[in-house]
């Protein structure tokens, strides 16, 4: 019977949903972080329930071929990059595994129709977007960098290999600006300093640099300093405040003050240009998202006839995409700001053909469909991780358009809803996963359901 601090040798045989390997001593599974199938190694176990538990990585006595060695000493404590120390090709591998296993396993799919997933030409410094908290270690000293996986203890960095490479001049900077006016950190224990976190923003297209401090505070000293400090960097255009007096682990505040240049930067996926501010909603992996958006147009098949709704539009970045295509898109998300970006993200691009609502998009779309008789050739979906409400799958299929176009962020829920579409009346046609976070154990996903 395997009991907890034993020290065992196993093999990695699986990979599991979150990126662990997955061993078997005598027949009791075992999950264990940072092994990679094929590793033979020595673990200790820290939890033991009574079919499997979890295990430590202690020595990996026979490395697999598909282990790499890591590039960033950080990667096994930070949470995010579970799988760095996989062979991208594997990591590709597995992360189709996973949308199959689950369309499979969940969704009672066979002979699941999937394109080959497309992977990334160059897997690091993609992330136009980076949240660094800033804090104080035990000894005082000034610590930024990136959360421990599952806590709110800082691991101190200046380098990040999946984040822009324009980061490490910017945080060594502030790190040294803290330093120099003595800045206090926020406390959260404590809630108390005022420094909470630095949030990055990158224009990969445009170049453009954005510096927002949120702050537990209404102001922020030696901003003169401050601007002049960042300006020396190439590409900054915009630098403000994040206003965050609330005692919660919710990075950013609603309110949002200049100290220079602009509150937003620009920048674009494929042809169409968004504005984007500390606020808003926008996909960290532009030149993906683009191959991933890219996708969910071919599916649609759109020949400039249809009617199309996108829920969960966000900032309309999909919606956008599929005006060029469609007669007309229609827009549904639940949150007032993101709207607001969509309406001037079709603005800025002069796309007429798109109209967005506030509001649940089982509450909207019924709607404006039964009392304004808007039909819909196409709906596209782009749900949240907990994916579609049981509500809006109803109202889909009552209203029976031709294509189902179903975007996803994660294969388990997506599974489910695919599932519950093909038992009324819907036939699963073309799937293909997207990586977007290389390194991580994500995967995002484009499915297409067609109305028999």
């Amino acid at each position: 019977m395997v009991k907890k601090n034993d020290q065992l040798v196993v093999t990695i045989e699986d990979i599991g949903s979150e990126g662990e390997g997955i061993g078997k001593y005598e027949g009791y599974t075992l999950f264990i972080k940072n092994t990679v199938v094929g590793d033979k190694v020595l673990v200790k176990v820290m939890k033991a329930g009574k079919s499997y538990g979890y295990a430590k990585l202690l020595e990996v006595i026979e490395a697999s071929p598909y282990r790499v060695i890591l590039r960033c000493d950080k990667a096994e404590k930070c949470g995010g990059c579970q799988i760095m120390h996989i062979d991208y090709a594997k990591q590709l591998e597995y992360k189709e595994n996973k949308v199959r296993n689950c369309l499979a396993r969940i969704g009672g799919f066979e002979n699941i129709p999937m394109e080959p997933i497309l992977g990334m030409e160059k897997p690091y410094y993609y992330r136009n977007k980076s949240q660094f908290p800033v804090g104080k270690n035990k000894e005082g000293k000034v610590i930024i960098g990136f959360y421990a996986e599952r806590t709110h203890s800082i691991i101190d960095t200046d380098h990040c290999y999946i984040g822009a490479e324009i980061n490490m001049p910017i945080i060594r900077f502030m790190r040294s600006f803290i330093e120099k006016y003595n800045i206090e950190p926020y406390n959260e224990t404590k809630h108390m300093g005022l420094l909470r976190h630095i949030l990055i923003r990158v224009g990969y297209t445009t170049g453009e640099v954005m510096v927002c401090l949120v702050i537990n505070g209404r102001d922020f000293p030696h901003k003169k300093e401050l601007v002049e400090g960042l300006r020396k960097i190439p590409g900054i255009t915009s630098i403000c405040l994040n206003i965050n007096t609330a005692k919660t682990n919710v990075i950013l505040g609603e309110e949002v003050i200049k100290v220079w240049g602009e509150t937003y930067i620009t920048d674009y996926i494929g042809s169409i240009k968004y504005r984007i501010s500390p606020l808003s909603f926008f996909q960290v992996n532009p030149l993906q998202t683009h191959r991933l958006y890219q996708i969910a147009l071919d599916y649609a098949g759109l020949t400039g006839d249809e009617v199309v709704w996108d829920l969960y539009c966000g900032i309309g970045t999909i919606s956008l995409f599929l005006a060029k295509k469609a007669r007309k898109v229609y827009g549904v998300e639940i949150i007032p700001q993101a709207i607001d970006d969509a309406r001037t993200n079709a603005n800025i691009n002069g796309i007429e053909n798109v109209e967005f609502f506030v509001g649940a998009a089982e509450e909207v779309f019924p709607r404006k469909h039964n009392e304004e008789n808007i039909k819909a050739d196409v709906i596209v979906v782009d749900p949240p991780r907990k994916g579609c409400d049981q509500k809006l799958l109803d109202t889909i299929i009552s209203i029976a358009p031709k294509k189902v176009v179903y975007v996803s962020c994660d294969p388990a829920t997506l599974a489910r809803d695919l599932k519950y579409l093909n038992a009324n009346g819907y036939e699963l046609k073309k799937v293909r996963a997207v990586d977007q976070f290389a390194h991580s154990s994500h995967v995002e996903t484009v499915a297409l359901m067609i109305k028999v």
